[in-house]
């Protein structure tokens, strides 16, 4: 567990049983993305101050994927998504606003997007579309 006073995530790994935990293991926790995109959307966080997926250990690695199958699992049961959009964002070129891994799961329904196609290519818009031929 980390001591970074600055980090928003380090503060919540400080206090375990902090109310917006959801669920933990030994190295990591879940709580709601405090800016949520759809219904649901949550952060799978390891508990030690790590800035970047490539950096965290594979025991680490290992506990925050296991979470993202615990956490899909209670959200299917809970709000019954029809699908889900798993993502990273790695360094601030990326859009990492929180220099803190974590690993946004988002619920994703029938009639949130009109066009869903392409996913996490949205990322570089100009990009994403590749099936129009625009």
């Amino acid at each position: 567990m980390s001591n970074n006073s600055q980090c928003p995530f380090c503060d919540i790994a400080k206090a375990l049983s902090h109310s917006r935990i959801l669920l933990q293991n030994n190295d990591a926790f879940v709580i709601r993305d405090g800016y949520p995109v759809t219904a649901g959307h949550s952060l799978i966080i390891p508990k030690r101050h790590v800035g970047s997926f490539f950096e965290a250990s594979d025991s680490e690695k290992q506990s925050l994927l296991t979470l993202l199958e615990r956490a899909k699992v209670q959200l299917d049961s809970e709000l019954k998504p029809a699908s889900y959009n798993i993502g990273i964002n790695d360094g601030a070129a990326a859009g990492q606003t929180v220099p803190h891994l974590h690993i946004h799961l988002i619920p994703r329904y029938e009639a949130d997007d009109k066009d869903p196609r392409g996913g996490v290519r949205w990322v570089v818009p100009e990009k994403a579309d590749y099936w129009s031929g625009k």
